[in-house]
């Protein structure tokens, strides 16, 4: 091999190893980018949609825990789950499980996401704008090589084309442009409209998400009939605000439970499903409470008041009792009891804090029981309710003394009895004290004690109060997202080309081309019916035998034989043109 064949062997390597697309060997070859050329890449590949398309699944998929593990909000229910898994809650700890929303690793993705809608938005948007100021193109040098065409010989002369072809075109509200007698149109431009309002409203549900996350706030009241509630951080059994709402952020309102209404099936395979949970109320907004509004709460169905939302989340019943201390002191109670049946089986704790033996010493009383609506006993569930409601109700009691550990500086739990410092009170055989008590029936405590006596049953409700300023944010921009979405998929981009061209012997040879931008099959159709629509300011010339071949009556549209013609390549004969 001659020196000089060498040198040219090794000049055509070297020429296709710089045209190769294959990855270099080593990161040595690569060019180096630099900090500013590298923060441009990263910068890119953030803002690509496909980038976009990665973090809106990375954040569905890191919202799964959320609605799978117990959230921090419930603090009980954390509890219990902790309690009863000991071995992954000190993992879950770890993760952020318990408190998912408000973990760095959600707030990473959730700030990544939308900072790459808005470098994906924000370009584009400039772009869509400099289309809509921009005219059509120019016809392309060759109309044949487009996926639609049509041509044919007419006497008008090129003008009068031209002219029928712009009124025709803008009758079909295409923007033209006219370039001596060539007629350039477009259409479709809502198509790309579309696509940037679903990416805008995208953005908006994260900005609603976001804005709902840091002002949202709920609370629970559990509410007796006859009593009512104010909205007030003292009034909640509990709340929970968000990072910028807080105590001084309540709004003024109130409201008075004044009944209960419940509804059952009361045979066949369904009996004792629940028909309708109704709670009536009267309610007020503001700090003047005697402007107030009757309303209903349903399940399903929560009141608007105050610019929040009250649900009704539970109901049940609240036994009436009145106890009598050791030395004659009477006090009378509502206590709530909690269902834990469908059946409505409730337990429930009395207390009486403020109780004094007969010798005159504080002696404090407990109670510890179970409601039951529709009474029933038997060896394996012992007392229980067989309906839900009251047909037979009964109320059944242990009784205790002692120190009911409510000075403690931590506090207790209303629905449970500390008995660490209580002695149960025992009948003459020694068993624990115990009573089934019926409506107006008494329960004697041993050695002159006391007493209590079951006076009758009310109804209570449980609400939840909620306040979410995003919902309205969220429900704008998902409609929105719904309408870009179909105005992206539906409507199709495309332009038509009209060219007239002097014909020899008089008269012009029409030619009418099409494409559509968006792979549309509709543009051969589009074509011929704006073929038939010139023809009558541009019939067809009849043949004559100095006729050249291409004259005559118009082409049906038809897919060019190059069928691969790009709009960028059409574009870009048309710029030469």
């Amino acid at each position: 091999m001659s020196i000089t064949e060498k040198t040219e062997r090794d000049d055509l390597g070297a020429a296709g190893a710089q045209l190769s697309t294959a990855p270099a060997d080593t990161l040595a070859e690569a060019p180096g980018l630099g900090v500013l050329g590298w923060l441009r890449w990263m910068w890119r590949q953030l803002t690509s949609m496909r980038v976009a398309l990665i973090l809106l699944f990375l954040l569905s998929l890191a919202a799964i825990p959320g609605s799978l593990i117990p959230q921090h909000n419930d603090q009980l229910k954390v509890d219990a789950f902790r309690a009863e898994h000991t071995t992954v809650s000190p993992i879950y700890d770890r993760l952020g499980l318990f408190h998912v929303y408000s973990s760095p690793w959600f707030a990473a993705i959730y700030i990544l996401l939308f900072v790459s809608l808005a470098g994906c938005i924000v370009p584009r948007s400039w772009q869509f704008v400099g289309q809509l100021r921009s005219r059509p193109p120019a016809a392309p040098r060759n109309l044949t090589r487009l996926p639609a065409y049509s041509t044919w010989r007419t006497g008008s002369s090129p003008e009068q084309v031209a002219e029928a072809a712009r009124r025709a075109l803008r009758g079909r509200r295409f923007r033209t442009s006219v370039a001596g007698t060539s007629v350039a149109a477009e259409k479709g431009y809502l198509r790309e409209f579309g696509n940037l309002l679903f990416h805008v409203s995208l953005f908006g549900l994260l900005i609603a998400f976001a804005l709902t996350s840091l002002e949202k706030a709920e609370g629970g009241k559990l509410v007796v009939e006859g009593d009512g509630f104010v909205n007030n951080l003292t009034q909640y059994d509990d709340f929970s605000g968000g990072t910028l709402y807080g105590a001084d952020d309540l709004q003024p309102f109130g409201f008075h439970l004044d009944s209960f209404d419940s509804k059952y099936a009361t045979s066949g395979p369904e009996k004792g499903t629940a028909l309708l949970f109704r709670a009536n109320i009267h309610y007020y907004s503001g700090t003047d409470d005697a402007k107030s509004t009757k309303g209903e709460i349903s399940v399903n169905h929560p009141l608007s008041i105050g610019g929040e939302k009250v649900y009704l989340i539970s109901h049940g019943y609240a036994p009436v009792v009145t106890i009598t201390d050791g030395k004659g002191n009477k006090t009378q109670s509502i206590v709530p009891f909690l269902p834990q049946d469908t059946a409505l089986t409730s337990i429930g704790v009395i207390k009486a804090p403020d109780g004094v033996g007969k010798d005159g010493t504080p002696e404090q009383l407990g109670f510890r029981g179970t409601f039951t609506p529709t009474f029933a006993v038997d060896n394996v569930r012992g007392p229980h309710s067989t309906f839900p409601t009251l047909q037979n109700p009964a109320l059944i009691l242990n009784a205790w003394y002692g120190d009911l550990g409510m000075n403690q500086p931590a506090a207790q739990n209303v629905y449970q009895l500390d008995t660490t410092h209580l002695k149960q009170f025992t009948d003459a055989q020694g068993d624990p004290l115990s009573a089934a008590l019926r409506p107006g029936q008494t329960m004697q405590l041993p050695d002159g004690a006391g007493s209590l006596r079951f006076d009758g049953i009310k109804t209570w409700a449980s609400f939840t109060i909620s306040h979410q300023s995003g919902n309205e944010g969220a429900l704008i921009s998902g409609v929105g997202a719904i309408l870009g979405l179909l105005g992206s998929l539906f409507i199709q981009r495309r332009r038509i080309w009209v060219r007239a061209l002097p014909a020899p012997g008089g008269g012009s040879v029409v030619e009418v081309g099409g494409l559509g931008r968006s792979e549309s099959a509709r543009i051969a159709d589009e074509i011929g019916d704006v073929a038939v629509q010139l023809l009558p300011d541009a019939p067809v010339a009849p043949d004559t035998p100095d006729t050249p071949d291409t004259a005559g009556a118009p082409e049906e549209p038809e897919h060019a034989e190059n069928p691969a013609a790009t709009d960028d390549e059409t574009d870009d004969e048309g710029a030469r043109a």
